[in-house]
């Protein structure tokens, strides 16, 4: 990615403190497809490098060239993961809780709320490495996340949205597991390919 697409962090921002905040089963997605890149995607695809080399001139060779860039790109994504994994902070949210830090809204927390319409909605809070929206998981930095940190059942909060400010009803704040998408092998994967070449 160009510097020029890259996001300068703000000193205040809690996503650049080092701070990894994660669920057992968000942490548990990470170290599956660190797994497979190191002991499958990567061997195999280092497996394609060497057949592709061994056939003569690398410079007009695609799938030479190929594997190489794609060899890049998986060893970016370990040392990405490798540090996330590092930097990993869990955070059950099955874990008993007691006070404030049992009916407020933190990581981990499960929020029902619902707009000035009355339109409701449940969301989950969880680490920048496990949102999905289509199971209604935020980050805990987005603004919704934001707006949403040490609210109780009974608050109103106000959501900076991009389309304007908007006003929240927290209706009931509620720790739970929450279930992450496992990881699945990406289509297409050299791993999967030689294992179906079998």
């Amino acid at each position: 990615m160009r510097k020029g697409f890259t996001r300068h962090p703000k000193a205040d921002d809690p996503a650049t403190r080092g701070k990894n905040y994660i669920t057992p089963s968000g942490l548990q997605r990470l170290k599956e497809e660190h797994r497979f890149l190191l002991t499958r995607e990567r061997p195999a695809v280092t497996e394609v490098v060497a057949w592709a080399a061994a056939n003569g001139d690398r410079s007009e060779n695609a799938d030479y060239q190929y594997g190489k860039r794609r060899l890049r790109q998986i060893d970016g994504r370990i040392r990405f993961l490798t540090k996330r994994i590092e930097d990993a902070e869990v955070v059950d949210p099955e874990s008993p809780r007691a006070g404030q830090a049992a009916t407020r809204a933190f990581f981990g927390a499960t929020v029902r709320f619902a707009n000035a319409a009355g339109t409701e909605r449940v969301v989950s809070i969880v680490g920048t490495d496990e949102v999905d929206l289509n199971r209604n998981h935020i980050s805990w930095v987005s603004p919704l996340g934001r707006a949403l940190i040490k609210s109780a059942a009974g608050d109103r909060v106000a959501l900076e949205a991009p389309a304007g400010r908007e006003n929240l009803i927290v209706l009931e704040v509620r720790y739970e597991r929450i279930p992450v998408e496992p990881f699945r092998e990406p289509p297409g994967a050299e791993a999967s390919a030689k294992e179906h070449h079998r």
